[in-house]
C-alpha cells in the first residue's frame, strides 16, 4: 500500500463526510446518555434496561468511519512505483569474437562461457525488447537484425566463430547502422524506441592502433552519444590468459581502461567479469536493467479492497451485537 502521489487529490474533501459521520455518532452517544440520565429511578431502569455491551458496541460505527477514509484514498488515485517491463526497446548485443577469446583463464574458454551468458542475457529480456546480434573480430558482422524472436538470436550466438584481430570500433558502428535501420522502420507516431548497446570483450582494439582514429572505438563511442544510444561495455577475462598463435603463447590480458572509456564517452556503464559466474551475473543485472523500468502506476486497489472489506465487516458485526444495521 506504498503511495508516491494521487491523481486525482481532491477527493480528499469526501473526508469531510467521514468527519461529519465522526462527529455526528459522537453527539448521538452524548444525547443518549443525557437521556438516560432522565430516568429517576436507576434501579428500576438497571433491571428493565438490556445490561450495556460497553465498547464493542461502538466497532460498527468505528468500522464505518475507517472503510470512508479509505474509500477516499482510493478515490483520489493513489500512485506507486512499481517495476514494470518494457514494451518497447532496442539492443544490440555486440560480442568479441577475436582469437583471444580462445584463452582458458575462463573456463572452458572465454568464447564459451560468454556464448553461455549471452544465451541465458537473450532468452532472459522481456518479451517488448528486439534483440539484435553483432560479432566482431577484424571486422564486424551483424548476425542478427533486431527482432522479439529470441531463438534467431541464440542460434547466432551458438554458431558465433572466432577470427584474427580486434576492430572494436567496427563493431559498434555495425550495431548503431543496425539500430538506425531498424528504428526507421518501427518508429511510428512515438518515434524510435529508446536503445542501447550492449558491448562484451576481452581485449584492446588492435584495428586500427588509434581509438580516435576515425572508425576507432572512442570516436564511435562519440557517435553513440550523439545518437543517444549509451553502450553498456563488460571487460570479460583475467589478466593471466594466454593464447596460442602460430606455436607461440601469446599473453592476452583484458583491457579495463579503454572499454570504461567506450562506456564513459557514449554514457553508458563499464561492468567487470572475470569468471563465467561473474559474466553470467553481469548480463542478469543488464537485463533487469534494460528489460524493465520504474513507472508510476495505479496503486488504489488495495485502499478499495480494504474499505469495502471494512464496510462489509461493519454491517455484520452491527447486526451481530445489535440484531440491526447500523
Amino acid at each position: 500500500m506504498s503511495v508516491s502521489g494521487f491523481t486525482a487529490p481532491w477527493y480528499f474533501l469526501l473526508l469531510v463526510v467521514a468527519a461529519a459521520v465522526l462527529l455526528g455518532y459522537l453527539v448521538a452517544q452524548r444525547v443518549r446518555r443525557k437521556r438516560t440520565m432522565r430516568f429517576t429511578n436507576l434501579e428500576l431502569l438497571d433491571k428493565v434496561a438490556p445490561r450495556s455491551q460497553g465498547w464493542p458496541r461502538h466497532v460498527p460505527a468505528a468500522l464505518i468511519i475507517v472503510a470512508l477514509v479509505l474509500l477516499t484514498v482510493g478515490l483520489a488515485g493513489p500512485t506507486a512505483e512499481a517495476k514494470v517491463p518494457r514494451n518497447r526497446a532496442t539492443v544490440m548485443l555486440v560480442i568479441d569474437v577475436s582469437l583471444s577469446m580462445e584463452a582458458t583463464d575462463v573456463r572452458p574458454t572465454r568464447i564459451k562461457a560468454a556464448q553461455d551468458a549471452a544465451t541465458a542475457f537473450a532468452n532472459g529480456l522481456t518479451p517488448g525488447i528486439n534483440l539484435g546480434l553483432v560479432s566482431f573480430a577484424g571486422t564486424a558482422t551483424v548476425l542478427q537484425q533486431p527482432t522479439t524472436e529470441r531463438q534467431p538470436v541464440v542460434t547466432a550466438i551458438d554458431n558465433l566463430k572466432l577470427a584474427q584481430s580486434t576492430a572494436t570500433g567496427e563493431g559498434i558502428f555495425a550495431a548503431l547502422t543496425a539500430i538506425q535501420g531498424f528504428s526507421s522502420v518501427v518508429g511510428g507516431a512515438e518515434g524510435p524506441p529508446p536503445a542501447r548497446v550492449v558491448l562484451m570483450s576481452d581485449g584492446k582494439q588492435t584495428v586500427p592502433d588509434d581509438l580516435y582514429a576515425p572508425r576507432g572505438a572512442f570516436t564511435a563511442a562519440q557517435e553513440a552519444k550523439k545518437e543517444g544510444v549509451p553502450i553498456s561495455t563488460i571487460s570479460f577475462g583475467t589478466n593471466h590468459g594466454t593464447v596460442t598463435i602460430d606455436g607461440r603463447e601469446v599473453p592476452v590480458d583484458v583491457d579495463d581502461g579503454s572499454l570504461q572509456e567506450v562506456a564513459r564517452l557514449s554514457g553508458g556503464e563499464f561492468y567487470q567479469a572475470g569468471s563465467a559466474e561473474q559474466l553470467k551475473q553481469v548480463y542478469a543485472d543488464l537485463g533487469e536493467q534494460i528489460g524493465y523500468e520504474m513507472k508510476e502506476t495505479d496503486a488504489s486497489k488495495p485502499w478499495v479492497m480494504l474499505g469495502t472489506l471494512s464496510l462489509i465487516v461493519a454491517a455484520g458485526s452491527s447486526l451481530f451485537l445489535g440484531q440491526r444495521l447500523p
